[in-house]
């Protein structure tokens, strides 16, 4: 799999799509991100590049509520792709 500029977009769309909010803002996040889960804002470190980026999203997207059918068809294949990728069930 590729990791470009594209596909992170499609990951953030997926965020999007579900109402978050993603941030990019330095700080000391642990594992360079953190979620704002009463607040649906998603912050992820500024300085990761973009395969960082695209990593950090694979792990956090299965951890969140995603509103699985307010997602685009091709938002939903790439969800389930992420989902059966990480092992989590939905």
């Amino acid at each position: 799999m590729k990791y470009t500029n594209s596909y992170l977009d499609k990951l953030e769309d997926i965020l999007e799509q579900s109402l978050y909010t993603i941030r990019y803002e330095r700080g000391t996040f642990q594992s360079g991100w953190c979620v704002l889960e009463a607040r649906k804002v998603v912050v992820l470190n500024k300085f990761l590049d973009i395969e960082g980026r695209i990593y950090t999203l694979l792990e956090i997207i299965p951890q969140l509520n995603i509103q699985f059918d307010k997602l685009t068809h091709e938002s939903q294949k790439l969800f389930e792709e992420v989902v059966k990728r990480s092992g989590v069930i939905a």
